[in-house]
């Protein structure tokens, strides 16, 4: 089954005890959300949730930390800043485009636009900067753009995430979405996104714990030791998406971006962490 009900997800949400109802309000959600994981794992603060995995296993935290004193994102990092301030055709630059000149706005997206009606990311909106200033779009998963969003995101360390979903008929059916599809079995195994970041967060999987959904967003983008490089949270979807065998939505579609949004807004509150380091 690609696609569980909404009767099915109010069966999973009442016995869960998360939510009296699969149309719970955002808010609601949110806060029914977060005190689940604040039960399950009791002493973790917001900034514990912002480092994920590294909560579960003290080896690989040790060795985090030692990575830390050296990050691999720090390259990606001024790499993005450069490219941030070098000026496109028009004379222009990224700043042009984004209110505080774009500096410390990261957390607050993906937002909705209630103009066209539709979930838009940062990386969508640095491509729509790149085509007013007569420049090519870049690529969404890696390179160029992952580390330009590890720039603008790493002047956002430190600021709680702030997705906001506007009382707006196309906003809340643009978030039941991507709460659909997060819930939504998927592939050969019938794994939904909540089967391990939900149910089974704190657990292993191949030897890896499996971090809480809260917090997930805050430390992307992250350079990974298994890309050898930065990737953004849309190249993470679609890596998990084939780890259950499942075929990967498509980078900046409606539903990979409206599963964005959804995803972020768990975790309102949490500090951004990123850009990110993680095995």
């Amino acid at each position: 089954m690609n696609r569980l009900s909404l009767s099915v997800l109010s069966i999973i949400a009442i016995c869960l005890g998360l939510v009296s109802t699969s149309l719970a309000d955002p808010q609601q959600d949110l806060a029914a959300y977060q005190q689940y994981f604040k039960k399950k794992f009791p002493t973790l603060s917001p900034v514990d949730l912002s480092n994920g995995m590294y909560n579960f296993n003290d080896d690989k935290r040790a060795q985090w930390e030692s990575i830390m004193e050296f990050p691999p994102y720090e390259i990606a990092v001024d790499k993005g800043e450069a490219l941030f301030n070098k000026p496109f055709k028009n004379g222009k630059t990224y700043a042009s485009c984004f209110e505080k000149g774009g500096i410390g706005i990261a957390h607050t997206y993906p937002r909705f636009d209630t103009k066209r009606g539709k979930v838009v990311t940062l990386a969508a909106s640095l491509n729509e900067c790149r085509k007013a200033g007569g420049e090519e779009p870049l690529t969404y998963l890696k390179g160029d753009m992952a580390a330009i969003l590890a720039y603008m995101a790493h002047t956002s360390r430190g600021k709680p995430i702030s997705v906001k979903v506007p009382n707006n008929k196309a906003a809340l059916a643009a978030y039941k979405d991507g709460k659909r599809i997060y819930f939504t079995r998927r592939g050969p195994r019938a794994f939904a996104c909540y089967h391990c970041h939900w149910e089974a967060a704190g657990q292993k999987i191949r030897g890896n714990e499996l971090s809480p959904a809260v917090g997930q967003v805050s430390h992307f983008p992250s350079y990974r030791s298994k890309w050898g490089g930065m990737g953004t949270i849309q190249r993470r979807y679609k890596g998990c998406m084939k780890n259950i065998g499942a075929k990967p939505l498509k980078e900046q579609t409606e539903a990979m971006n409206n599963l964005e949004y959804f995803h972020t807004f768990l975790s309102n509150g949490i500090p951004m962490n990123a850009p990110g380091t993680r095995f």
